[in-house]
């Protein structure tokens, strides 16, 4: 009976998750810039972005001096694993194995993430757009704040929009 219950909770994620647009909630005061552009709901995309009512993206308060000292990660870096399984309960993950996902920030902290619920999501290491592949576009991000080619606001707002097509929009097809 448990199996049948999750296959079914499984199940209305992926249709969920098909259904919804694209991730447009963005970090309070932001708005979505014209450079990212929406992915149509019927793309395969979509099972890959966050359910945007569970995760809409939370940032700290903080610039981009903050975030672009060596080290900044690693020192706000504080997800306890009780949040971690609310984050797996909340997208219907109750059993999966070692590596199969991540709690991942949409937000990275090395954008000014925070460890917010709101910030939080289970994401594969499997498929097309993995958590691996959102890793190059975080870090490529966090190296053009860094190095004053991008605004720190627009690039939390590229990420929580839609971290797929701001991967697109900077790398192309991975």
């Amino acid at each position: 009976m448990k199996r049948i219950f999750i296959f079914i909770v499984a199940v209305i994620f992926i249709i969920g998750c098909g259904a919804l647009p694209p991730t447009t909630d963005v970090p309070p005061g932001t708005e979505a810039p014209a450079s990212v552009t929406a992915l149509p709901p019927s793309s395969d995309y979509s099972a890959y972005l966050p359910n945007p009512s569970l995760t809409p993206g939370d940032a700290l308060d903080v610039t981009t001096a903050d975030i672009c000292v060596s080290g900044y990660s690693s020192k706000v870096r504080d997800v306890p694993e009780s949040v971690k399984n609310q984050a797996y309960n909340e997208y219907g993950i109750y059993t999966h194995a070692p590596r199969q996902y991540e709690v991942d920030h949409l937000i990275s902290l090395e954008l000014g993430g925070s460890n917010s619920i709101k910030n939080l999501w289970p994401q594969s290491y499997t498929g097309n757009w993995n958590a691996h592949i959102k890793d190059k576009l975080e870090n490529h991000l966090h190296s053009l704040v860094c190095d004053g080619s991008l605004d720190l606001k627009t690039a939390q707002t590229e990420i929580a929009t839609n971290w797929i097509s701001a991967y697109i929009k900077y790398f192309g097809q991975p």
